[in-house]
């Protein structure tokens, strides 16, 4: 079958409700930025130019259509959302601290995310992608996860990439133990790894990041490329005995860090379209992370994530 598909995508498409200000009786302001990390990741690459295709299931109510117009406009397919008249688009409260690190409260109980069924996966979307690229708040919980673990079968036996964030929310799981069992589960079916620094420690216990992504390649020999995010630190890609760090732009104006992993995922995964996965050397991955690093940091300072995806030509001018 011929991939008509650059990069699809499977998870949750949700509401980042934003705190943007006070009323004059000191009440905040909440900005509804449509947002959810798969549906991020194809927003930017769609803004490279690339052919996406988003699966999942929003509530039918004011936030799914209004989610829908959004991902549609910002050139994502939607032939893979479903809209459920029984339950809730998922919502997110989203607190930023004063460094643009934020905290999450989800009325998600369940929302209709997580309600996918493996009979509303659509075969065709998926043999029809070069790359599958999913997380793990598909993970979470029955029937979504049975859905994503069908998804990830369907995008194995069609040839596809797989790519895999942990994107690990601890509000959403109903233990630990549990988040770290299905997150290594996402670990052991994919080819391609972003992992936060925070993530990495847990799952590792490594505080130095070289250890702790030997220790992630050695429990999975299928992970051809891991690459660490670490904040304001930089990100460093591992690949076939390579180790290649990049530092991160510090031009200030950080507003909020919502959709920057998700806006670097992206940039890795649209640099692999373009070069493949094969025979990287340091420069390429260098000019890699260079270019995601700086699309990142261009999504820190504005609010929201889907509607904040930077221009090519707006990174390459940072760069």
């Amino acid at each position: 079958m011929s991939k008509s598909i650059d990069v699809a995508a499977l998870g949750e498409l949700l509401i980042d409700f934003t705190c943007n200000g006070a009323s004059p009786q000191g009440n905040p302001f909440y900005e509804a930025n449509p947002g959810g990390a798969p549906c991020n990741v194809l927003a930017m690459l769609a803004k490279l130019g690339k052919r996406t295709a988003f699966i999942g299931k929003v509530g039918d109510d004011q936030f799914g259509h209004f989610l829908r117009q959004v991902a549609s406009e910002a050139g994502i397919s939607m032939d893979g959302l479903v809209m459920d008249a029984h339950s809730h688009t998922t919502l997110a409260f989203v607190k930023t601290a004063e460094n643009g690190d934020r905290d999450f409260s989800f009325y998600r109980d369940p929302g209709a995310d997580a309600l996918l069924t493996p009979g509303e996966v659509p075969e065709d979307v998926i043999a029809g992608a070069r790359i599958f690229h999913f997380g793990s708040l598909s993970l979470t919980g029955e029937p979504v996860r049975s859905a994503t673990q069908k998804a990830v079968a369907l995008a194995r036996t069609a040839g596809c990439l797989l790519s895999f964030d942990p994107n690990l929310r601890p509000p959403l799981w109903n233990s630990l133990e549990q988040a770290r069992e299905q997150i290594n589960w996402g670990l052991g079916q994919c080819d391609i790894a972003k992992i936060s620094d925070d993530e990495l420690l847990f799952l590792t216990g490594e505080t130095d990041f070289d250890d702790g992504a030997a220790k992630l390649i050695a429990q999975f020999p299928n992970l051809q490329l891991v690459n660490v995010t670490a904040g304001a630190q930089g990100s460093i890609s591992y690949y076939q005995g390579l180790r290649v760090f990049q530092p991160v732009l510090s031009l200030g104006g950080v507003i909020e860090t919502t959709g920057a992993g998700d806006t670097f995922c992206a940039c890795v995964l649209n640099f692999l379209l373009e070069h493949g996965l094969e025979h990287l050397t340091s420069q390429d991955l260098s000019q890699m992370l260079r270019f995601a690093n700086a699309a990142a940091y261009l999504v820190t300072t504005r609010r929201g994530a889907i509607r904040s995806m930077p221009e090519p030509e707006q990174i390459l001018a940072l760069l």
